[in-house]
């Protein structure tokens, strides 16, 4: 059965899209920590991240570099931090999470929720930076 993951990437389950290729979505979290927490997969159903092969690993990372940078742009914020949890969904995904303190990449805090239009704004305007 394909994760939740698979299916918002197949278009089947909808998302604030932020960039796609061939192997590879990014889409913004729906429960961000923080405005603009972008989520990074690869289409390929892969549970933990290092089990990836290495190669598409590593394409994984420069895919997700681009994104981090693009966000960076878009949302104010001194870093975008980075995780890697996977506990969640059994699907290998990368947290971008755009930071002005440490507290603002703490997951045992409550999740926010924002206006579709407001997603939808910041879902282009990373992609338009891309």
């Amino acid at each position: 059965m394909a994760t939740i993951f698979s299916r918002i990437a197949s278009g089947e389950i909808p998302s604030f899209k932020v960039a796609e290729n061939e192997k590879f979505f990014a889409f913004l979290d729906i429960s961000p920590l923080s405005f603009g927490h972008t989520l990074v997969i690869p289409k390929q159903e892969v549970d933990y991240i290092f089990d990836m092969d290495e190669s598409l690993h590593m394409e994984f990372w420069d895919f997700a570099m681009k994104i981090a940078k693009a966000l960076k742009q878009v949302v104010p914020c001194v870093k975008i931090g980075v995780a890697v949890i996977g506990l969640e969904v059994p699907h290998a995904h990368i947290h971008l999470v755009p930071m002005n303190s440490m507290e603002d990449i703490n997951f045992s805090r409550p999740k926010l929720k924002f206006p579709d239009d407001e997603m939808l704004k910041v879902a282009k305007a990373i992609s338009e930076k891309l």
